[in-house]
């Protein structure tokens, strides 16, 4: 059976989206079917595997809504073993349309129900709200992973969203854990940002990935060419940084045997080539 981690901040422009995109890219080349699912209406997700949204005729929307079998709008993408669960603007009415159906918590994981036993990992993409959409990926998740951005704000909305996951956990979804907490947007060069790493560390201990995603610029480029940053630069920072991380999740889930030299970079090392990229 496979497992369902929900990708989760209210706060925008943490990387979340990112991190959804390339941690299942690197699920995928680590040889894991890999579903990723698009629950933004922006469906940044969808376009950033090279699925134009306009062109989706039926995703997310319709499984739920419509009870549509997942299966039959589950599309391939370049990457092997990635799959996409895509979205389009419609699912912006989503939360009117079940907001007074008694089981609007549970909708989505209903309709993930039917294919979770086909994937080894599912990925969801989360909206930056707390609303239902958010609160639907929780109730089908087995987990989140909570992306924080190393900056000033970093830990603004935290409390809130911990409390909503709890909240969840004591009334919809017992089985919920948190799978982790992730720094993103890493600059070893600012003083700040090493500040943030800390703090988050001191807060969240064990929760925290020893992974760190830096700042990169073909990280930040590969949407824009509608491309995971593993088909857009294979042997770059941000690819690196992802495939740790991966690797990281499944030494974590008891998937695989990997020693610390293995699954984190040096720090040392990670500060002199990342201010060669720059």
């Amino acid at each position: 059976m496979g497992k369902i981690i929900a990708i989760a901040n209210q706060k925008g422009g943490v990387g979340k989206t990112t991190t959804a995109i390339n941690l299942a890219a690197s699920l995928a080349v680590l040889e894991y079917k890999t579903l990723l699912i698009d629950a933004d209406p922006q469906a940044n997700s969808t376009s950033g595997v090279g699925i134009e949204p306009k062109n989706v005729k039926s995703g997310l929307y319709e499984c739920v809504i419509d009870s549509k079998n997942p299966k039959d709008v589950i599309l391939e993408t370049e990457t092997p073993n990635l799959y996409l669960l895509p979205t389009n603007t419609d699912l912006v009415a989503i939360e009117l349309e079940i907001v007074n159906m008694p089981n609007r918590d549970f909708m989505m994981k209903n309709a993930l129900a039917k294919i979770k036993n086909d994937y080894d990992f599912i990925i969801i993409d989360c909206c930056p709200s707390l609303g239902l959409t958010v609160i639907n990926s929780l109730a089908a998740a087995d987990s989140v992973i909570i992306p924080v951005q190393c900056e000033y704000f970093a830990l603004e909305g935290m409390g809130k969203l911990l409390q909503t996951i709890k909240l969840v956990q004591s009334h919809i979804n017992q089985n919920l854990d948190i799978e982790g907490v992730l720094l993103t947007m890493y600059d070893p060069r600012l003083k700040l940002a090493n500040q943030v790493v800390e703090e988050v560390k001191m807060h969240f201990q064990n929760m925290v990935f020893n992974t760190i995603i830096q700042r990169n610029t073909k990280l930040a480029e590969a949407p824009s060419f509608g491309k995971t940053i593993i088909m857009h630069d294979a042997v770059g920072k941000g690819s690196v940084n992802y495939l740790n991380m991966a690797r990281e999740l499944l030494q974590r889930n008891g998937l695989t045997k990997i020693s610390d030299d293995d699954r984190t970079l040096n720090m040392n090392e990670e500060e002199t080539e990342l201010k060669e990229d720059f």
